[in-house]
């Protein structure tokens, strides 16, 4: 199982500060971390740091613990129900670091120290002051460590230290020389091996998947348990009559137009059928370095919304709304974007998550028309046109330029909100809550608070999809355009 550490950009700061010296020599220090488990990978959260005390540690120019410093570190590691981790800087050095023999020798004889106080590996690290670089190893036993195939540092910019030997970079193709003309050889090289997922593939997240695929990304995943159906032909762009004939469900056809879409010579798409407010949902969205929340009900938006603080993964989010007359002529319509990471406002600071209609969309009150009725409610609007979900994408792609490109040496904007009656945009001033619960959760990993619940609908309707059987000629005719499709990608 693949391994990766992830840190806010205030812990990066704390520790460089300290490992990175005026007089050029080396330094250590200690810290804790969390795991956040997904299906296919593992990561440690950063979660504090444990300064040195007056002796607990030897400069000499390469700097060594103490076995006082490393026991009173696994101590309040163990006191907090949380990892050790030893890290130490390489001044001079560049990018992801080897261990050298002494490095080895001395992470391999704590590894013990760290499993007896805590019962959780040791997290080695290695700071190289060049560049800022991280890297990172997991000590499973004594004998070597597992490498970690990133580092990730996250804040109004995601800055991501590689494992090249893990995760090299992959060659820029010929259909990709413009986008790499846009910001380079490096920018490229990282951006294309980041793991992106597209949770909601309507009208918005799939024109969002089908250009992440087209910028070169390696993998893209979609997460959608729905299917297409007539009703959103006017919006999903690339979906057929077919599709919505034969009951297809989205992210198969996100899948399709994705593989279609890539210029990476070797795009790997990953469908998921299942709801992020589930466990299963959720434990495969921590597979992921960015999330894009294309979802429009409260439920899965609170589940990503506490993901982007707990777990550190940049959570980009945004949505559509249109007003329109009695007559029904349009009378404007707001679209918005942003992006959730820590010394960020959450999507309840930003008035964007409502608790009350959360506690509803749980119980399934916002789907029961009595309810609604008994209330006083109005139903969810369901206005939508393919010509102003473009501009929602194209928000929410802007969001992703900025985390991971930084224009001009800058992140992510504040949030964005376009009207568009009057064509203003503005920038919101929304600070963080004086008590908001999402962000005291920050880097609490699998600790979390439970928002998800295992769920049975969803898999019913997976199921009956899957089993099944549309008439005999659209199956026929299924068969022959796929025919046709692949024969087609094996000629070009």
């Amino acid at each position: 199982m693949p391994y990766s550490v992830v840190m806010t950009g205030s812990v990066h700061a704390t520790m460089r500060e300290h490992l990175i010296r005026d007089d050029g020599q080396e330094d250590v220090l200690a810290a804790t971390y969390l795991l956040s488990s997904g299906v296919r990978r593992t990561t440690a959260v950063i979660r504090s740091v444990i300064p040195p005390r007056d002796g607990e540690r030897l400069v000499h120019g390469n700097a060594s613990f103490t076995s006082a410093y490393v026991l009173r570190a696994a101590a309040e590691a163990r006191t907090r129900g949380e990892g050790l981790v030893l890290l130490h800087s390489h001044p001079r050095g560049r990018g992801w670091q080897d261990l050298s023999d002494t490095d080895h020798d001395t992470e391999a004889d704590y590894e013990r120290v760290a499993r007896a106080y805590t019962k959780m590996p040791l997290l080695g690290m290695t700071l190289a002051g060049r560049d800022d670089g991280w890297s990172a190893r997991f000590w499973l036993d004594d004998t070597r460590p597992s490498w970690a195939e990133s580092v990730r540092c996250v804040s109004d910019k995601l800055v991501v230290t590689w494992n090249d030997t893990l995760r090299p970079a992959p060659q820029p193709t010929a259909s990709q020389h413009r986008t790499v003309s846009a910001w380079g050889d490096s920018v490229q090289a990282s951006t294309a091996r980041l793991r992106v997922l597209v949770v909601g593939t309507g009208s918005v997240g799939l024109d969002v998947a089908q250009r992440l695929a087209a910028t070169g990304l390696l993998e893209v995943g979609v997460m959608d348990f729905d299917a297409v159906e007539a009703v959103n032909l006017d919006r999903m762009i690339g979906a057929t009559r077919l599709d919505a004939a034969m009951g297809r469900a989205k992210v198969a056809v996100a899948a399709r137009l994705m593989a279609s879409a890539a210029t990476a010579s070797d795009f790997h798409p990953v469908v998921h059928e299942v709801s992020v407010t589930d466990p299963a949902g959720l434990k495969a969205a921590l597979d992921y370095d960015v999330i894009f929340s294309c979802v429009d009900r409260p439920w899965p938006r609170a589940v990503l919304n506490q993901t982007a603080y707990a777990d550190l993964i940049p959570v980009i989010d945004g949505g559509i709304a249109l007003d329109t007359f009695a007559d029904g002529r349009l009378r404007s319509g707001i679209w918005r974007a942003h992006t959730l990471v820590p010394s960020r406002p959450c999507m309840v600071c930003l008035g964007q998550l409502e608790l009350g209609e959360l506690s509803l969309d749980m119980h399934g009150l916002l789907d029961d028309p009595t309810y609604i009725a008994k209330t006083g409610r109005q139903a969810p609007a369901g206005q939508n046109v393919a010509a102003l979900s473009a501009s929602v994408s194209a928000a929410l792609l802007a969001q992703f330029v900025s985390l991971v490109a930084h224009p001009g040496g800058r992140g992510v904007p504040a949030p964005l909100r376009y009207f568009l009656a009057p064509h203003d945009l503005e920038h919101s001033t929304a600070t963080t809550g004086q008590h908001c619960s999402y962000e005291s959760e920050t880097a609490t990993a699998d600790h979390r608070p439970t928002l998800t619940k295992a769920q049975a609908e969803w898999r019913r309707i997976v199921t009956e999809r899957n089993h099944r059987k549309p008439p005999l000629r659209l199956r026929l005719l299924d068969a022959a355009h796929r025919a046709l499709q692949h024969v087609t990608s094996r000629t070009v």
